[in-house]
């Protein structure tokens, strides 16, 4: 009987796949890029492709595996993704603890360290927004 494959494991696909075509889309062809967004953005699914490109099916899905292939190529060399969820990561965890931290200190006088930890969490907020 084939394993099911999780609704996760669906979403984390995706997730992936955006990401490599947000860091790595620009070194596809025009028409690579087409395909690929429909089917990663818009969600569209290889029929619809296929009928909006005039090409087959079959086609679509090649199409859409040599892509993976050349941004996991990509990735594989420069790990940009891998780096970009390594950063975000971690300064969550920064901001996180900077949480906490807060936490632990109010109902105290001590203004100054709440303020230095308030200024820690806009900075961690403000680095993840860029990212």
């Amino acid at each position: 009987m084939p394993e099911l494959i999780s609704n996760e494991s669906v979403i984390e696909g995706r997730a992936r796949k955006a990401y490599l075509y947000d860091f790595y889309g620009e070194l596809l062809n025009e028409h690579q890029r087409q395909v690929y967004s429909d089917f990663v953005f818009n969600d569209m699914s290889l029929g619809e492709i296929a009928e909006e490109e005039g090409i087959s099916r079959q086609g679509v899905s090649d199409m859409l595996k040599r892509c993976d292939g050349k941004l996991e190529g990509y990735e594989k060399k420069l790990h940009l993704v891998e780096k970009f969820m390594k950063i975000r990561h971690d300064v969550e965890q920064i901001y996180g603890i900077a949480e906490r931290l807060k936490t632990d200190i109010k109902g105290t006088d001590d203004i100054e360290t709440l303020n230095k930890i308030t200024k820690i969490e806009d900075i961690s907020n403000q680095i993840i927004e860029e990212l």
